[in-house]
């Protein structure tokens, strides 16, 4: 996959080209005053990266730090006691 670099006039004036490429070639790059701004990407490629794996839960029960005996310390905090 080969990003392009398109400044924002490029952009505008070759809207069809710079969606196709996107499609075709990989992501592609949009600039501002000489700094990205903008990435253009194929819905196909942005769903599939996008798509969540699982849960906050299944995640830290796969940990490998699961098995390495790691226990959270517990810290003390005191707290203010406040008038509403």
């Amino acid at each position: 996959m080969s990003t392009q670099t398109w400044t924002v006039a490029e952009a505008k004036a070759k809207l069809s080209e710079l969606l196709e490429k996107a499609k075709l070639e990989g992501p592609q790059k949009i600039t501002k005053h000489g700094r990205t701004t903008a990435v253009v990407v194929a819905a196909e490629e942005w769903e599939r990266k996008a798509e969540r794996k699982g849960n906050l839960a299944e995640f830290l029960a796969a940990s490998p730090l699961r098995t390495m005996g790691v226990k959270p310390r517990k810290v003390a905090i005191r707290l203010r006691s406040t008038e509403l």
